[in-house]
């Protein structure tokens, strides 16, 4: 059974889904930053002083790393948790990490006594602290019947994608590639509604009640509206995290000798944001790429 869990990394999706954890087991959680700290401990989490601290006699141990170097350094680098870890505790990878080396890391984790189930997750930080998120999981039978719990308490949509670790990050490359495509593809059309003059709140309107509509036009679409204002959107997702798994998409097209054009165009238009400063903006500012500035408004102040 697992009852104790810990979740190292607390940041703006670690701490609402150790929140949400700790409704139902007990929770232990590190992060390097002192607020996020206390940030957790009002909202039933105990703070550990070190992640080894964090991860000692935990079932469950989740992490979110932004590479797979990264997610191998913090394992088994110097003082790596993989060493702290108690047999038969499972480790859960929540991120965009791509397929390379994770069999890897699955087999030198398995020399520890450990697991690791391949849980990427998507839905942002609200979502996570309800308990909505889509993840999708690749993992043998026993490591996953030891996540279980954990997966169901923090998702709406759990699929179980294949029996090895791995399977799960390369069902998530595949849904990067549509996800950057479409945020790519919304905003050039609000783009182009502006510059043939029309009302971009309108047009998103119509857009997003016909055949043309798709998640990321209705969710992000707004958000690309308010692009151009003096604070931008609320930065719910970086610009900069679909630069790494649009690189990830393109890494693994390649080594199937798969021809992606349309997501390597999507790509280039991330890569241009990055370069202009906005990787640390909201995803839906790649808008201002191909816009940057409104033509509408110009006009008008021409006016």
């Amino acid at each position: 059974m697992t009852s104790n869990v810990a979740v190292v990394g607390l940041g703006a999706m670690g701490l609402p889904m150790a929140a949400r954890l700790a409704e139902r087991f007990t929770v232990s959680g590190f992060d390097i930053a002192a607020e996020r700290l206390a940030l957790a401990a009002g909202h039933g989490v105990e703070p550990a002083p070190t992640a080894a601290a964090a991860v000692t006699g935990a079932d469950a141990v989740l992490v979110a790393v932004r590479t797979g170097e990264q997610l191998h350094d913090l394992l088994f680098g110097e003082d790596g948790l993989a060493s702290h870890l108690a047999p038969g505790a499972v480790v859960v990878l929540t991120s965009t990490v791509g397929t390379t080396g994770i069999d890897a890391i699955a087999a030198k984790l398995a020399e520890h006594g450990a697991h690791l189930v391949d849980a990427p997750l998507s839905g942002g930080p609200v979502r996570a602290g309800e308990g909505d998120l889509l993840i999708v999981v690749g993992a043998a039978l026993e490591a996953l019947a030891q996540a279980m719990p954990v997966l169901e308490q923090l998702s709406s949509t759990l699929s179980i994608v294949g029996d090895k670790p791995g399977d799960g990050q390369a069902l998530k490359t595949v849904n990067q590639l549509l996800c950057g495509v479409h945020i790519a593809a919304a905003a050039e059309a609000l783009a182009l509604a502006d510059a043939l003059g029309l009302d971009r709140e309108r047009t998103l309107e119509a857009l997003t009640a016909g055949a043309a509509n798709s998640f990321m036009l209705g969710n992000r679409g707004p958000r690309a509206l308010q692009a151009h204002e003096e604070h931008g959107a609320e930065v719910l997702s970086r610009l900069d995290i679909f630069v790494k798994d649009l690189g990830i998409v393109g890494d693994a097209a390649r080594a199937a000798h798969l021809a992606v054009p349309v997501a390597a165009a999507a790509e280039q238009l991330f890569l241009l944001g990055e370069a202009q400063g906005l990787g640390a903006l909201d995803d839906s500012a790649v808008i201002r790429v191909v816009a940057p500035e409104l033509r509408r408004t110009a006009s008008r102040k021409e006016a």
